[in-house]
């Protein structure tokens, strides 16, 4: 289900299309949650922050209280969100490196020590 919401319509196959149809016709929450997250992939993937106000006002008109925690923490930093999504700077290659340094961190978490140092260390 996760996967059939966040993808593009027009990637889901027929049945997978059909399928989600009918899911979201039997829940009207579901549907509603179906709603503003395309609505807001589309501000984000096409760089349309000033709609950004828009989308935290129909957030919070639907009775869904975990997107409503979600625009609380966005309005306390607004301009900055709205920032983000409508400029095309990011700092992605930055954050991929520090993910990978601390998934390198947390493979290495108890076995560094002098045993292993010198294992590694080259003899000279």
């Amino acid at each position: 289900m996760a996967r059939w919401i966040l993808s593009r319509p027009e990637t889901l196959t027929e049945i997978e299309q059909f399928r989600l149809k009918a899911v979201l016709a039997n829940c009207p929450e579901l549907d509603a949650l179906t709603g503003h997250v395309r609505s807001f992939a589309r501000m984000l993937t096409e760089r349309r922050g000033e709609r950004l106000p828009e989308w935290l006002d129909a957030v919070r008109q639907d009775d869904l209280p975990s997107l409503h925690t979600l625009a609380a923490g966005i309005d306390r930093d607004r301009d900055a969100v709205i920032t983000g999504l409508t400029m095309p700077w990011n700092s992605g290659v930055v954050e991929g490196h520090v993910n990978r340094i601390k998934m390198l961190k947390r493979q290495m978490f108890g076995r560094a020590g002098f045993d292993l140092l010198r294992k590694t260390s080259p003899t000279r």
